[in-house]
């Protein structure tokens, strides 16, 4: 079946397999494609009121009575959302393309997911939310099994859950501090007639609590619990008035776009980078040796920043060649928005990480590690939920629907055009747009100008897309977005680059 999707400025001619689209055309509603079994619809975006609306303001006025509201956008109606399509409290409705920043793989109220929400055993653990780390379900090994493990990176095949992107990297950090001290001693633990180190560490001193570190990177962001938080160097409201651990940060390799026509300038600016990491783990190895080396494959708070894969080879190395954990966090990387599961795997390592971090779109936080990394004594990391294994069920049959409907290809395709959409853009707008990048559906582009205005006026016009950086839009829309879908951000981003002036 071919049809032609019009747009206010865009005209698009494709084939439609396995995929039945609603549009705008008369008698498509959107509660006709919110009801429709395939889960995908093409609407234009419906906007009734200014965003937020009075329904929103409302609800903002209420919470503000209890925790402060400068950070909330607006309320959304999840009940009648769908797909791509998120309606809020005023009834407008928005093509999401940040879908509740970067959480949610197969859009809103995915009917499969749903009937699995349904389910006797997911409710279950729900109402009787165990204590994991002391008194885990008896289901539990084979939902892992039938999750978590059917995605674990190569060469990692240890897991454990936690509750969030936050928590994962913390306790990373963790496993990484205690692989380093067992390495370097040789056994598990000190004997237990070491008095001082037993007594020392409760006390917060050496020897028992020793000076370590973790090398972070400028424009990473890894969570906001303490040490992740002293991971983390973008906006500055995140960290002012935290205690900080004084550890190393390195610079990240500042790309030049298009790529192709900086390839000189970007290898000597990445081997600048990568010679700074040598420098510091030497540097700090009488201060407080670095234990692990935390990067993202794509920096995305910090402004979409990318490295090439031949970056991320040769920091590999030197985690190797200094002995020390490299930590990849695919907190929002991870669950095939890059075109495969995990973002790393573009990289072709020779050797895996040690650690690979998870989060929002896989429904639960968590690490895998290798078998170097593991740790033989109880209770040295855990919490009493250890995440919610309830959600296990959620990621089990996300995976399912991610192979059989070939997302990761989806993924690719989509973000590819997305890419050159914004290329395009970027010709007709030459003073306003530039640097267009991406890999997969993980994609954004530069703003000269003010971008946050830019990101504002979308929204007005029915688009939801992220900031990322100081300058740049950020597109993290799910895995089933299509082609059109992005005919229409690109004619709304085109409407306000063209009608508002930056």
């Amino acid at each position: 079946n071919v049809f032609f999707h019009k747009t206010n400025r865009f005209y698009c001619h494709f084939q439609i397999k396995n995929l039945i689209f609603h549009t705008t055309f008369p008698g498509s509603t959107f509660e006709q494609a919110k009801s429709h079994p395939r889960d995908v619809a093409v609407l234009s975006p419906e906007v009734k009121t200014p965003i937020p609306g009075p329904k929103s303001k409302e609800l903002m006025g209420h919470v503000q009575n209890f925790q402060n509201t400068k950070a909330l956008s607006f309320f959304c109606d999840f009940e009648r959302s769908k797909a791509n399509y998120l309606v809020d409290a005023d009834e407008n409705i928005i093509l999401d393309c940040f879908q509740q920043i970067s959480s949610m793989p197969l859009g809103y109220n995915n009917t499969e997911l749903i009937a699995v929400g349904k389910q006797d055993n997911l409710q279950n653990l729900l109402i009787n939310r165990p204590a994991m780390v002391t008194f885990a379900d008896m289901n539990f090994p084979r939902l892992v099994h039938d999750s978590l493990l059917r995605v674990a990176p190569e060469g990692l095949s240890n897991v454990i859950t936690m509750g969030c992107g936050s928590c994962a990297n913390e306790n990373a950090y963790k496993a990484a501090f205690l692989w380093y001290m067992r390495d370097r001693r040789g056994y598990e633990l000190p004997p237990a007639e070491d008095d001082e180190a037993y007594s020392s560490c409760v006390m917060n001193q050496v020897p028992g609590s020793p000076k370590l570190s973790m090398l972070s990177f400028e424009g990473g962001l890894h969570g906001r619990t303490l040490a992740a938080l002293s991971t983390t160097h973008t906006r500055p409201l995140l960290k002012l008035d935290m205690p900080a651990f004084d550890w190393p940060i390195a610079p990240f390799p500042k790309l030049k776009y298009p790529l192709e026509e900086h390839e000189s300038e970007n290898a000597k600016e990445e081997a600048r980078c990568l010679a700074v990491v040598e420098d510091l783990i030497t540097e700090w190895s009488k201060r407080a040796p670095v234990a692990g080396i935390v990067v993202e494959p794509i920096q995305a708070e910090g402004g979409d920043n990318h490295a090439s894969d031949d970056f991320f080879r040769k920091l590999r190395k030197i985690a190797l060649k200094h002995s020390v954990a490299f930590v990849v966090d695919e907190v929002q990387t991870g669950v095939a928005i890059t075109g495969k599961w995990w973002a790393h795997e573009h990289w072709g390592l020779e050797t895996p990480p040690d650690i690979v971090t998870f989060a929002k779109k896989m429904f639960i936080g968590g690490y895998y590690f290798n078998d170097k990394v593991n740790w033989k004594t109880p209770s040295r990391i855990g919490n009493t939920w250890m995440g919610d294994p309830a959600k296990l069920h959620l990621l089990k049959k996300t995976i399912e629907i991610v192979k059989e409907q070939r997302l990761k290809d989806n993924a690719q395709h989509t973000g590819n055009y997305l890419t050159e959409s914004l290329k395009s853009l970027e010709n007709i707008h030459s003073t306003a747009l530039e640097g267009s990048r991406g890999r997969g559906l993980f994609c954004a582009v530069d703003v000269n100008g003010s971008r946050d205005k830019v990101v504002k006026e979308m929204l007005q016009r029915g688009v939801l897309v992220g900031a990322s950086g100081p300058n740049s839009i950020r597109f993290r829309p799910s895995l089933i977005f299509t082609p059109t879908h992005v005919d229409i951000a690109m004619d709304r981003l085109d409407q306000v680059l063209t009608s508002v002036k930056i």
